[in-house]
């Protein structure tokens, strides 16, 4: 929902820096979490990083003051990934933590993302409470109950500690490779990760973007279209493979050695590919991740089941299912084994695991994939509900499989259409899939019919 142009979710708040988000909402906000987090458990430390946006280090400053000021015990990691947050808290048995970074939004966002005390983001009924306890009062702490400051510089070390710990990724086997990896950390925080991680396994990197001062060179979202910079480097440098991160690092696209950015889609595919080789379980996804992902796990024997979108309904439904290997389509890969959440890291060296597995280039292992065509729009929200849409879509396009767990998932045998509110801007996300890009544009025309009458 939005309050002025606030978007506010289960996790977190977001907004444009100097119009809705301000320095005082976003000192409501973490205070409102510090008191909500500590009250709940013996835990009263809060895990706080950032990522490398312009307005970073000010709400940075803003959000330290805030949770000290409801006494919180606050642990600083500084310029950080997402992913690496989410484990501080639990490295550090905390009452949860906050991460300052707007993801891949454009330049002008931040946000604030809530991180309960397992690590995970937010669920609903947590949200719920907190919000409660921004808008009825903070309970402020007195003069002499003040939370004090501790910085944590190995946060980073540990996670790439954790993604070499990895059983089934084969450390040594892949530094011999030697494997030649072009990245683009987009100016964002990767720079602080992703080229660490890559020489302990012995890659050689040629990067782009490494300057952590959030001045995105291109629209810091990895998908295909905004990785032109990186097809060419991969092609001048004759790199196996091309990563491309978004600012927090929860998200991981691909460049194969021919210089094609493959989709993002395809991280998830080809990282499950590797992991169900070596464990066996369900494939979590969200409502609108393609097909490809079905096909993987099909090879595996293994079903896919499919939750509403938002990275913590796919973590909590991985957690009830056991499931190995789960994420989201949009490059955002989760492995049970580190940690239940997107982590690109995990992500690159799964795919490093994959090339040296498979002992094929990248270009051919997606060659002999199924190819479809997806489809992403989006339009203005109407003012009204979204049923009589819901409704008509189910109408006009008969004997599909229906899912309404987040707005309206239609499904055939070889093609889906998706139409749902978005939690994150004012908008409603129509994407479809189908073997041609003719026939999922198709559905996505049909689909946009009954939006543009609301709308009109």
């Amino acid at each position: 929902m939005s309050h002025d142009g606030l978007m506010v979710s289960v996790s977190g708040i977001r907004g444009r820096v100097g119009e809705a988000l301000t320095p005082e909402v976003v000192a409501r906000y973490a205070a409102g979490f510090g008191a909500w987090a500590s009250a709940r458990g013996t835990a009263r430390s809060v895990v706080v990083g950032r990522d490398s946006r312009v307005s970073g280090p000010m709400f940075h400053h803003v959000v330290l003051a805030a949770l000290q000021s409801v006494g919180c015990h606050v642990i600083d990691i500084g310029l950080t990934t997402t992913p690496t947050c989410q484990l501080a808290v639990e490295h550090h048995h905390a009452a949860g933590g906050l991460m300052i970074s707007a993801s891949h939004n454009p330049i002008e966002w931040n946000a604030l993302k809530f991180i309960g005390p397992t690590g995970l983001f937010l669920e609903n009924s947590e949200g719920v409470e907190m919000r409660g306890l921004v808008e009825s009062g903070i309970p402020r702490a007195r003069w002499d109950q003040l939370g004090q400051i501790e910085p944590d510089d190995d946060a980073i070390r540990r996670h790439i500690d954790r993604v070499l710990a990895i059983p089934y990724l084969d450390v040594e086997g892949i530094r011999q490779r030697k494997f030649h990896v072009a990245l683009d950390c987009v100016r964002g925080a990767g720079a602080v990760i992703m080229p660490l991680l890559l020489e302990r396994l012995g890659c050689r990197v040629t990067a782009i973007n490494l300057e952590t001062d959030g001045r995105f060179p291109r629209p810091p979202e990895p998908i295909a279209e905004n990785l032109e910079e990186l097809e060419r480097l991969v092609l001048r440098v004759g790199a196996t493979i091309g990563f491309a991160v978004d600012p927090d690092v929860d998200r991981l696209a691909l460049v194969s050695d021919a210089g094609k950015a493959i989709g993002e889609d395809f991280t998830l595919a080809l990282a499950a590919r590797v992991v169900l080789r070596h464990k066996r379980g369900p494939v979590v996804t969200n409502l609108s991740t393609s097909r490809i992902v079905e096909d993987v796990a099909n090879a595996a024997e293994v079903p896919v089941i499919r939750a509403p979108v938002g990275e913590v309904n796919v973590a909590v439904r991985m957690r009830d299912e056991h499931s190995p290997v789960g994420g989201e389509g949009n490059g955002g890969v989760i492995l049970s084994e580190v940690h239940l959440g997107r982590d690109a890291p995990v992500g690159a060296a799964l795919l490093l695991q994959l090339l040296h597995e498979d002992d094929k280039s990248l270009s051919q292992i997606v060659s002999e994939l199924p190819r479809y065509a997806i489809v992403k729009d989006k339009l203005d929200r109407p003012n009204t509900s979204l049923d009589t849409v819901y409704e008509a879509l189910r109408a006009a396009l008969p004997g599909a499989a229906v899912d309404t767990q987040d707005g309206l998932r239609l499904s055939w045998p070889d093609r889906w259409v998706h139409v749902r509110p978005s939690g994150t801007e004012p908008i409603v996300r129509v994407i479809a899939e189908a073997p041609t890009s003719r026939e999922a544009l198709e559905l996505v025309r049909r689909s946009r019919i009954p939006l543009d009458a609301l709308s009109a």
